[in-house]
């Protein structure tokens, strides 16, 4: 029967973005609706986006509206500025990261003198019950 529409190999619907499958098995070549979007296929969209395809035949092309592919920009764009803004060999983090070292070592010290206390005096330290 040829009644089954027909895909590659691999499940992909012929037309659609890379990685893209048909979730309706529609006819190939009509908008087929993807229930999920994995991080990988939004970036390769937001960077077509990025580079200067119109939003509207993108949103046509790939079925997913406007406002939603705005939003994927906007928070890779957000996620940009984050990750620019970082640095690297900045000094207070530095001596928050000693500090800390510190405090742990300083932890595991007590820890052991105070194993060593209860091992020499396993009756020190306690008060009487009257």
């Amino acid at each position: 029967m040829e009644m089954q529409k027909r895909k590659d190999a691999g499940g992909i619907a012929p037309g659609s973005p890379e990685g893209a499958r048909s979730a309706t098995g529609g006819e190939p070549g009509a908008a087929a609706e993807v229930k999920r979007w994995s991080a990988g296929r939004k970036k390769a969209i937001v960077l077509r986006l990025l580079r200067g395809e119109a939003v509207d035949a993108v949103s046509r092309e790939v079925s997913v509206p406007i406002y939603k592919l705005e939003q994927w920009r906007d928070r890779a764009l957000a996620g940009i500025d984050a990750g620019l803004k970082e640095r690297e060999n900045d000094p207070l983090e530095r001596q928050l990261d000693e500090a800390k070292r510190r405090i742990g070592e300083l932890v595991m010290e007590v820890e052991i003198l105070q194993k060593e206390r209860r091992a020499k005096h396993p009756l020190a330290g306690r008060r009487s019950s009257r």
